[in-house]
């Protein structure tokens, strides 16, 4: 068996995969492919319209919300959000919590002011920064809720009038919260909404139109609310696995109930880290992540031997980003929670022979 701890493209549920499968062969017994299946048919007007009703069900998000579902992953939010969003005199705040606020950062420069009000670089990433405050006249403020690659993740959201932009790309519906107070979201797709290729965008209507900027069609989040997402060709199969995970999720309870599961995973693999003196957990205690774990070795020279043991045991995805080293356990909505088991005692196992 194969245990998945990708971060990215990540595990999806087994039931997703076989009707994905499925559909590829026979689309809802149309006789031709999702592959090949017309998005301006009534047939895939009806997948994107349930995906979109989904979202917003599963999010509990007010009328003034709109959904979309566009190209470009997260990383054209970068410079699309600062597009739309900040005018020419204006100003925007970033959160720089890691490795993907630093970008959006540095791809909002290219439209204005932009500037870093806290940032955790000082100390590689290792928690989240705190009591800074937000300039009441900036355009927005920018986090990221969940630090993939450092294994930081938000906890708590500050109070500001200011509207807020949140990147969910590693955690969107991996918890309860109040969607709603957040004025942007976006969260590629890959995590724990289905497959690459599509990023999810959850607009406040307010926010439409205040820059006096000319933005090219493709670029206006106004066309593509008028357009239902579909003012070009969408990522057709990517949405239709979106729609499919999205129903995984609400027959299993919705994300209270898969909130709960994310927390047993991770209280499991902490506990266990904490308990293990041969690995080191590197995030400050009370800003772990629950979708990303990284940790390092007391050892570095044992590094090697425990990833060939994972891999022999069929542990994919254990090493860590080339930028931080070590090790990275993701565990995202669909990774079972006998997968956290099994690394846990192969974990228990490495501790004792050394």
């Amino acid at each position: 068996m194969v245990h998945n701890f990708n971060a990215g493209p990540s595990i999806l549920p087994a039931t997703v995969f076989e009707q994905a499968a499925a559909a590829i062969h026979d689309f809802n017994g149309t006789g031709l492919s999702i592959l090949e299946t017309g998005h301006r048919t009534p047939v895939f007007e009806a997948v994107m319209q349930e995906a979109l009703d989904l979202s917003k069900e599963l999010m509990h998000l007010s009328d003034s919300k709109e959904v979309m579902f566009l190209h470009g992953g997260a990383t054209t939010q970068f410079f699309q959000v600062p597009m739309n969003f900040l005018p020419d005199n204006g100003k925007a705040v970033y959160l720089d919590g890691g490795t993907w606020g630093s970008k959006a950062a540095g791809e909002a420069r290219l439209y204005g002011d932009a500037n870093v009000i806290a940032s955790s670089k000082d100390r590689n990433y290792t928690y989240i920064p705190k009591g800074y405050q937000i300039p009441p006249d900036a355009a927005y403020f920018h986090l990221t809720t969940n630090n993939t690659v450092e294994g930081t993740q938000m906890w708590e959201f500050p109070d500001t009038n200011v509207p807020v932009v949140a990147d969910m790309s590693s955690d969107i519906l991996s918890r309860q919260m109040d969607f709603n107070r957040f004025d942007f979201i976006y969260a590629g797709a890959q995590k724990n909404i289905g497959a690459a290729g599509v990023c999810m965008v959850v607009i406040d209507k307010d926010l439409l139109g205040r820059t006096c900027r000319k933005v090219p069609g493709m670029m206006d989040y106004r066309k593509h609310i008028e357009n239902g997402s579909m003012l070009n060709t969408p990522p057709v199969f990517a949405v239709y696995v979106c729609l499919l995970t999205l129903r995984w999720l609400k027959e299993l309870g919705g994300v209270a109930a898969i909130e709960a599961l994310n927390r047993q995973k991770a209280t499991l693999l902490y506990e266990t880290l904490d308990a293990l003196p041969v690995f080191i957990p590197t995030v400050d205690p009370a800003d772990r992540s629950h979708m990303n774990a990284v940790f390092v070795m007391e050892d570095p020279a044992l590094e090697k031997e425990f990833l060939q043991l994972c891999k022999a045991e069929g542990m994919v995805g254990i090493k860590g980003h080339r930028s931080v080293g070590g090790f990275r356990v993701s565990m995202y909505n669909a990774l079972p929670l006998d997968s956290v088991r099994t690394l846990t005692d192969l974990m228990k196992h490495f501790a004792q022979k050394h």
